[in-house]
């Protein structure tokens, strides 16, 4: 990373008027100063990537990522399995389901990976892709990407500034309107210098969290390609634009499965930030309708790699003869990323679910250690934080600087947040479905709530039955699809009155987008190890009620204002203490029940693929850094495991 001087306009001094040598002394000296401070406004910082405090673990001249094999042998194909449907190509449309990986074919500025983003070592670093560098003030009020003029895309047309131009707007007039009113009133302007060069200006009395990321992490499409077609990013398609990235669509066929072939003339293969990268020739995804059929077909060799989430399945089913003789390897890879924030989401527009009461007492309905001791044999632990594990969980009463800056949000912060110890999840008893001293509780709590029984045994006020809905896709685990029915007893043993809707993979999608339940298990929230202003999509209120990210549509005061403090903090330590009171307030707020987590992540996989030993902290990384071993896989297929 370097500094550059400004060019300032040093002969503003000879025309100052010479009527007076002390007159002149002062302006002499007015100017002085001036020039001083435009200077430090101007001076900027150049760079081959980019993180906010700007210790980047990268020098310019890095060979390669430390946690690849620069030597890994290019070839090969790996597959896995994908439950559900898709009918379009388009994964930006807010109608129609798209297949994984359908964004692959794009890059960005400052770099998209398959599977993974930029450098899976680090953590909110950025390096330069589409861009050879960027450049920016110290006050972070706007950025410069220089482009490499060798991009393309992957119809030999190249990469130019007036792409990236068009993606941004793009996306602002067809996107996510979430996404859109957020970046609108953050970037205001962006401007094309010349073909290769492309400016992005930020609003003033901002927050700088986050602004040189967004800009540098827009996917880039080509705008030829859209002003050709008349392709809407809005609608759903089976046609896709050309990308730049190192795969692209080889074949698909709907409902079935999608191929992704590895572009052998793509433009990037020499950088150093795909060094012993995207080594497969092929990625192809085959599609089920069930997981019964996905694990039999896995066994017979129709497609090489699994990530299991069943416990029932990793102890019972993985005792087949190839498992037994070793031609597929099973393996629980430790997961150094904290959990993410998975559960039972309370729909807080829903006038019932807005009283924390009712919340509560659904909550102890929920046995934690039952579930995993009698259905998933005893393999998980449970969650609590959201951010688990890590530097950011918060724990006990608060201390120090985290306890000052609670006090100095006044009557926004709860008495019990400043005093007692940040909520955990509730404790019952493994060895009954039902704990009757939860259920003793949460009855006093709905009692509480003016949720009363009547002569039927259904929890009623005001005369109407206390009725919910849990939205459900049939495309989830048997063993999950267990823990939710048995949820669903407990409170119907408590009065209250659940219908439990199991939809398909398309309406699932639709009646998630418009929030049209009361509970459901999702997995929209993510986990944190830093601040963005993706939090405010995630757990803010302006978009809370249309924002897919946050399915609860929690809006709190209290969030708003621990989200902007903590990316208006001046260092990483301050930022850290106003993470840890993000973590206490969320677990307050109480709109999700947290379920469990695993610690590891659970593979299987025919024996034909090497991976770096260490893996990094932050991906697994077997569709982008693993690769193939061609001399196994001959192997295989004269033994018969493989086809």
């Amino acid at each position: 990373m370097t500094r550059t001087a400004p060019r300032n306009d040093a002969t503003a001094a000879a025309r100052i008027n010479s009527g007076g040598r002390r007159l002149g002394l002062l302006v002499l000296m007015s100017l002085a100063l001036a020039a001083g401070q435009l200077r430090a406004e101007e001076e900027t910082i150049v760079s081959h990537g980019y993180s906010f405090y700007g210790d980047l673990t990268y020098p310019a001249d890095f060979p390669h990522f430390d946690f690849v094999n620069p030597d890994a042998p290019k070839g090969g194909e790996i597959s896995f399995a994908r439950l559900g449907t898709f009918d379009s190509m388009n994964p930006y449309t807010r109608r129609g389901r798209a297949p994984v990986l359908s964004t692959v074919m794009y890059e960005s500025l400052l770099g998209e990976g398959v599977g993974t983003s930029g450098a899976a070592d680090t953590y909110g670093e950025g390096y330069c892709l589409l861009c050879e560098r960027l450049e920016y003030p110290a006050d972070k009020s706007w950025v410069i990407f220089y482009m490499r003029p060798e991009a393309r895309f992957s119809d030999g047309t190249p990469v130019t500034a007036h792409d990236v131009l068009f993606s941004h707007n793009l996306l602002l007039e067809q996107g996510l309107p979430s996404y859109a009113a957020a970046v609108k009133k953050r970037i205001p302007k962006a401007e094309v210098i010349d073909d290769y060069t492309i400016k992005f200006y930020f609003a003033d009395g901002i927050s700088r969290r986050s602004l040189i990321d967004q800009v540098g992490g827009v996917p880039v499409w080509s705008k030829k390609w859209y002003e050709e077609t008349g392709a809407r990013l809005d609608e759903p398609r089976l046609e896709i634009s050309p990308g730049s990235g190192p795969y692209m669509l080889d074949t698909f066929e709907v409902n079935r499965r999608v191929v992704y072939k590895r572009n052998p003339d793509y433009w990037g293969w020499d950088l150093p930030n795909n060094k012993g990268r995207y080594n497969f020739d092929s990625i192809r995804v085959e599609y089920f309708s069930d997981d019964t059929a996905a694990f039999e077909a896995f066994k017979a060799g129709e497609y090489t790699f699994r990530g299991e989430s069943d416990p029932v399945k990793w102890v019972q089913s993985y005792d087949f003869p190839k498992v037994r003789n070793g031609a597929v390897k099973k393996e629980a890879i430790p997961d150094g990323t904290p959990p993410e924030p998975t559960g039972i989401v309370f729909n807080l527009q829903r006038e019932t679910l807005k009283d924390k009461r009712v919340r509560e007492a659904l909550a102890l309905a929920y046995n934690f250690e039952w579930t995993n001791e009698s259905l998933q044999y005893g393999l998980y632990a449970q969650r609590y934080s959201f951010t688990q594990g890590s530097r950011l969980e918060a724990q006990g009463a608060p201390e120090g600087a985290e306890r000052e800056f609670l006090l100095s949000l006044g009557d926004l912060v709860p008495e019990e947040m400043l005093n007692e110890e940040p909520r955990t999840a509730h404790s019952s008893n493994a060895e009954r479905l039902q704990d009757r001293r939860n259920l003793r509780r949460a009855l006093k709590l709905l009692d509480e709530a003016g949720w009363t029984v009547d002569d039927k045994g259904r929890r009623v006020k005001d005369g109407k039955p206390m009725e919910l809905t849990f939205l459900f896709n049939a495309t989830f685990p048997p063993t999950l699809v267990a823990v939710i029915d048995n949820y669903i007893h407990n409170l119907r043993a408590m009065g209250i009155d659940v219908t439990y809707e199991k939809v398909d993979s398309s309406q699932y999608t639709v009646r998630q987008r418009d929030k049209d339940f009361d509970l459901i298990y999702s997995n929209q929230y993510r986990s944190f190890l830093g601040t963005g202003t993706g939090l405010h999509q995630q757990y803010g209120s302006e978009d809370a009620i249309i924002s897919l990210f946050n399915p609860a549509s929690l809006q709190s005061e209290l969030v708003d204002t621990i989200i902007d403090a903590s990316l208006n903090a001046s260092s990483r330590e301050e930022e850290d203490m106003t993470l840890r009171a993000l973590d206490r307030a969320l677990r307050y707020e109480f709109f999700m029940i947290p379920l469990w987590y695993n610690p590891d992540t659970w593979v299987a996989y025919y024996d034909q693929y090497d991976y770096p030993d260490p893996l990094p902290t932050y991906a697994l990384g077997h569709l982008d850094f693993w690769w193939f071993d061609a001399a196994r896989n001959e192997e295989l297929k004269a033994a018969g495991a493989l086809r």
